[in-house]
Formats: C-alpha cells, structure tokens, sequence
C-alpha cells in the first residue's frame, strides 16, 4: 500500500501533467472550437477520411453525440461530408480545407510555444525531460 508521501507525488505529478496538457490544448488557430470537435479534427488529420461510427468509436462518444460534433463543424466549415457513389447510406467524413488549416495552424502553435519553453530550460533539465518522455508515452499508452 502507498503511504501518504507516495500518494502526495502521485498526485503532484498527475496535477502537473494536467496543467501543461491545458495549456497545450489552449494553444489553437480558433477559439470557438470546443475540446471535443478539437479532437475529431485532429483524428480526421490524423487518419483520414472516416464513417460517423468510426469516429464515435476513436472518441468513445455515442453516434448521436458524434453527430452534433460533425454537425458543428460542417456549419464552422472545417469538415466536409461526402456520400459514397456506389452506396447513398454511406457517409464519409474529412477535414474541408479550413479545417487542414486549423489543425496545421494549432499544431505550428503548440509546438512553437512548447519549444520556447523547452528552449529555456537547462540543458540538464532537457535531457531528465528526454529520458522520461517513453515513460510518459507508456502511461498514456495503457
């Protein structure tokens, strides 16, 4: 069983991973883009073109919710539906051309303002961060 020191940095660590993940998601190309319909146009740029089931499995959402999101964001303009030639039910949903340049744009964001403040740390605090990236990476992972 942990003891009470172990639970306290358990707990400052989850708190501190948190903090910096806000302030990464806080970093986007427009501001009236929620968290949710966020995620579904990075997993559009990620993996391409995809069904409403597809993405409402990738985000653990039901298929009506999913379909508000796509609705959300077919009016912002950022994604496109297209019905399959050979079947009219089949639904196939990608970023529009706005939406490539807001994950593009988010992403130049997050990664300059991530690189500024790994820039000024010191070298050895750069190299304890690279270390335990993998670890980190595992955490998320499982």
């Amino acid at each position: 069983m942990a003891n009470d020191e172990s639970i306290d940095d358990d707990q400052d660590i989850r708190l501190a991973i948190q903090r910096l993940a806000r302030r990464i998601r806080s970093m986007q190309a427009d501001d009236d883009v929620t968290e949710g319909q966020r995620a579904v146009l990075f997993a559009l740029a990620e993996n391409g073109p995809q069904t409403l089931g597809s993405l409402s499995e990738h985000e653990r959402v039901t298929p009506p919710s999913m379909n508000r999101t796509i609705n959300a964001l077919v009016d912002l303009g950022l994604v496109t539906r297209k019905t399959a030639p050979d079947d009219a039910r089949k639904v196939s949903l990608d970023l529009s051309p706005s939406g490539c340049d807001f994950t593009r744009e988010t992403r130049r964001r997050r990664d300059a303002w991530f690189t500024t403040r790994l820039d000024a740390l010191p070298a050895e605090q750069r190299r304890l961060l690279q270390k335990v990236a993998p670890i980190l990476r595992e955490l998320a992972d499982n």
